[in-house]
């Protein structure tokens, strides 16, 4: 027996995973990379660690648009039956809590007051919430192309359409173009913020403003949603507790 015991060979295929694992930890830890994958329907959103993001804007339009909605019913219909037939004629449109038949909206847009800069997702919220809103019997929406095009001929800010008069100027510039106005839509986003020591609470408000443009009269729906930030996982859990949502 030799004095010098053979070390057993690894296996060859064991010995090139263990060689591409090492190699790829090796890369991962040396080199600035980003990966990028799909995400499923059922997936959840990835939750911002130093402001708002999709988590926290969707659930807002989502509840602030439901909830706005849920006051506007939808338009009446009636139906009418003849003496000689029990077949139904059309039916009659005989209006909605809002105005007679569908109301024309003009959505102009989403103004941010809160501590952030909400970047792409203000172009994003625009959509979400105006396809909401017209995925509905009570409402039909103007493009927002017309809308920016009447604003830019009269010169208004947004804002500055609560006075009669510029809400008069602007549904004109409007009805030239053949859209007739019944309301006007705004959405704002502010935010409060609470710090204690290292950790900090912020809280999120999306308000829905509905303007009747003739009246002035409006209906205020709004949604909120609280947030926490923390430097370190031992901070959330001595602010939070240990178990949170999120």
């Amino acid at each position: 027996m030799s004095l010098f015991a053979t070390k057993p060979k690894m296996n060859k295929k064991y010995s090139h995973r263990f060689l591409s694992f090492a190699l790829l930890f090796i890369t991962s830890l040396g080199c600035a990379s980003q990966y990028g994958h799909i995400l499923a329907d059922n997936d959840a959103d990835l939750v911002g660690s130093h402001s708002a993001g999709a988590a926290t804007w969707n659930p807002l339009v989502d509840q602030a648009v439901t909830k706005l909605l849920s006051r506007c019913p939808s338009p009446i219909k009636t139906v009418h039956f003849t003496d000689s037939t029990t077949q139904p004629k059309q039916a009659e449109s005989v209006g909605s809590a809002l105005a007679d038949g569908t109301a024309t909206v003009c959505f102009i847009g989403v103004e941010n007051k809160s501590a952030e800069e909400i970047g792409d997702f203000k172009d994003q919220l625009y959509e979400r919430i105006d396809m909401q809103v017209n995925n509905t019997d009570a409402f039909r929406g103007i493009s927002r192309r017309l809308v920016d095009a009447a604003l830019l001929e009269t010169r208004l800010r947004p804002d500055s359409l609560f006075l009669p008069g510029n809400r008069d100027l602007f549904a004109t510039a409007l009805g030239r173009q053949g859209t007739p106005v019944d309301y006007l839509l705004y959405a704002t986003i502010t935010s409060g913020t609470t710090d204690r020591n290292q950790t900090s609470q912020r809280n999120y408000l999306l308000t829905l403003e509905l303007v009747n443009l003739s009246s002035g009269d409006a209906i205020k729906e709004s949604a909120e949603i609280r947030k926490g930030y923390s430097k370190n996982a031992a901070a959330k859990w001595w602010h939070f507790g240990m178990i949170t949502s999120k």
